[in-house]
């Protein structure tokens, strides 16, 4: 996983004891609950996004392919 990274996050009291009382449910430590909350966040974010676009094809090596018909 790497290097886990800290950061101080403001929380509304209310807020706090409703994941509070959520992580003893779910026998997680609160930074794990928020944790947890923000992995499964980014996973629904992940597979609610369009797919990618495929990756545009290369054009011909020989410049066919670009409206130019050969000579006669």
């Amino acid at each position: 996983m790497g290097e886990r990274r800290s950061f101080l996050l403001r929380i509304d009291p209310s807020l706090w004891r409703e994941i509070e009382a959520w992580a003893a449910d779910d026998l997680r430590s609160v930074n794990g609950q928020v944790e947890w909350l923000l992995r499964e966040a980014v996973a629904r974010r992940r597979r609610a996004l369009p797919a990618a676009p495929p990756p545009a094809a290369p054009p011909p090596a020989n410049g066919a392919g670009e409206g130019n018909a050969p000579s006669r």
